[in-house]
């Protein structure tokens, strides 16, 4: 499998810096950019008008995650940062599609543990993986 061209999908989790590190490490050894992007959904129970960034708070936040994209991308070699997609609705769905339209060979996006409703929904992460059309790797922390 050839890769060029790889997404990081990262929360404002602590473990997006693992995350980034796991897709830099991949990227290096395949000679590949990394593209570095930030979904912001607006909660379901929101119109979705709720997603208008000229709002003053949508822009603080984001604002606040490009300048947590930018800082996550400090050191790192082969590294684009994407603008922080606003997306009312589903984040699985935004990741998928910025992987269509970045022609990324391959997402890398971060664990969460189930718990509660996780089991029942679902994570971000479980349903990036099972309806992408390209490989995904998913990044588990260390316990």
């Amino acid at each position: 499998m050839m890769i060029q061209k790889i997404l990081a999908a990262v929360d404002s989790s602590p473990r997006a810096a693992s995350v980034v590190a796991a897709a830099v490490d991949l990227a290096a050894r395949y000679q590949a950019q990394v593209v570095l992007l930030r979904v912001l959904a607006v909660p379901q129970e929101y119109p979705a008008a709720a997603a208008n960034l000229d709002d003053p708070l949508g822009k603080a936040l984001v604002q606040e995650a490009a300048t947590e994209l930018e800082v996550l991308a400090r050191g790192h070699a082969n590294l684009t940062v994407a603008a922080p997609v606003v997306f009312a609705g589903q984040p699985w769905r935004a990741i998928l599609d910025a992987a269509q339209s970045l022609g990324a060979d391959l997402i890398v996006v971060g664990s969460h543990g189930y718990s509660g409703w996780d089991r029942i929904l679902g994570t971000t992460a479980s349903k990036v993986a099972d309806h992408a059309d390209r490989s995904v790797l998913v990044v588990h922390e260390k316990r």
